[in-house]
This record gives structure tokens, sequence and C-alpha cells, in this order.
């Protein structure tokens, strides 16, 4: 007579021998408390560095983060930063309150037609005050979605 065996029972040979020797498998059994230390301790770093980021940034009062030591003229018919390294690119035209499909606030109407408008926004300069008044300003080009030209004016100057 034979003896005949469960095809159909598999035995785990890592659980077998971790219960013949009483251990428990753990996921973080090679852990060390020191290691949990050194872990908790760059966590606590990247918080701590969060926090000094959002501080400073807010420091900045939302004008040129990164150049907030930037020196500021206001002459009456000149306003904006006086470095125009930062702010590069340059038009002249007039200033009306508008955007394109949400992007900027102002625009600056231009000769050429419609598609010479370039639309504006400023970190900087407060547009409302040149609205209707011909100017040059002085700014960054960003990509736009809609609008042919977005520009975030830096330095702007009434022109006569």
């Amino acid at each position: 007579m034979e003896k005949s065996m469960k095809i159909d029972e598999t035995i785990d040979i890592n659980q077998a021998n971790n219960d013949l020797l009483g251990k428990t498998p753990s996921v973080h059994a090679d852990k060390t408390p020191v290691a949990r230390l050194v872990v908790l301790g760059v966590y606590g770093l990247l918080v701590l560095l969060g926090v000094g980021t959002g501080y400073l940034l807010s420091r900045g009062g939302g004008k040129l983060v990164g150049n907030a030591n930037q020196e500021m003229i206001n002459t009456g018919t000149v306003a904006g930063v006086a470095d125009e390294k930062t702010f590069k690119d340059s038009a002249t035209g007039t200033v009306e309150k508008g955007s394109m499909n949400g992007e900027g606030t102002h625009k600056l109407v231009r000769e050429g037609g419609e598609s010479q408008t370039a639309f504006l926004i400023s970190s900087v300069v407060d547009l409302d005050q040149y609205i209707g008044k011909k100017v040059k300003v002085w700014g960054q080009t960003f990509a736009a979605e809609k609008a042919s030209w977005l520009m975030d004016v830096g330095k702007i100057e009434i022109q006569q």
C-alpha cells in the first residue's frame, strides 16, 4: 500500500524557517533606531527649509522674487526697476485695460494693428496709472497660450 501526498498543499520555505527559529518577519527588520532618527532628522530639516523659503519669499512682498534688492525708480515720468538687464524686452504703445482670455491685466496697443498688441502684467509697476498714455515699457516676455505677446513690465516711461 502506497502513501499518497496532497499536491495542492504548498510550503513556504522562508515561512517554515522563520517558524522553526521563532522569528517574525518584518519589512523594516534591518532598520536600527539610529537609522530611524536620521530619517526623522532629514524630514525635519526639509520642513524647516520649506518654512524658511516661504518666509524669505514673503518678505520680498511679491516684487521681483530673487531681486528684492533692486533699485526702484519713480520720477513721475519713469517708474519701475532701474536695472534694465532684468527686463530687457521693450515696446512702445498706448496702455489700455484688458486681457486676452485671462492672459494679462492690460494691453499695449502698438502701431501695425491688433497682431502687434502686447498683453501686460506687472510685478513692479501699477499699470492702472498709465491707462490712455503713450509709454515705453521694458519687461520680460512669457509664453502665452492665447495672447500673441505676454510681457511682465519691470519699467515704464511716459512718452511725449
